[in-house]
């Protein structure tokens, strides 16, 4: 059952790619082929976009592909690493935490405004941004619940 979240992640951002593909697709054939431009294409790539790489962030690239600074971390022992874990899950949760509220203020606010083409409220084009603050907080807590119960700190953080 574990699984059924991650395989729902990866269909919604592998049909967020797909999208963007197919929309990338018709706006080359219709201004390299037809020499007739759609706006609409360029629009809604860079909502595609924003979307995929918001949702793939939150939602399907696991910890150990993020981005680490590992000299210290595989240099330390098991209790420091506990340490090191719990605060700096605490510094990104705390800050995407803080975040939210004039996140979630500002993408509010941004419904009464248009895309300019499309005319889709900026509310849905913002709104993947949300979502990733909302993981980031989530993540952080199931990363602090695990280090206190002293799982995930014996593996090194460096990738192969």
């Amino acid at each position: 059952m574990k699984r059924l979240p991650k395989a729902a992640a990866n269909l919604v951002g592998g049909g967020l790619f797909l999208a963007l593909f197919v929309v990338f697709v018709a706006q080359v054939t219709a201004r390299f082929v037809f020499n007739q431009p759609l706006p609409w294409t360029d629009e809604l790539a860079v909502i595609l976009y924003i979307w995929a790489i918001l949702w793939a962030t939150a939602t399907m690239v696991p910890d150990r592909e993020h981005v680490v600074f590992d000299l210290v971390w595989n240099h330390v022992g098991r209790r420091t690493r506990r340490v090191m874990q719990i605060v700096g899950q605490v510094a990104i949760g705390g800050l995407a935490a803080a975040a939210l509220p004039a996140t979630w203020d500002y993408v509010s606010f941004m419904r009464r405004e248009g895309t300019p083409v499309l005319d889709l409220p900026f509310f849905w084009v913002f709104l993947p941004f949300v979502l990733l603050l909302v993981a980031m907080v989530l993540r952080a807590l199931h990363t602090i619940w695990r280090a206190i119960r002293g799982q995930g700190l014996d593996a090194e953080l460096h990738l192969p």
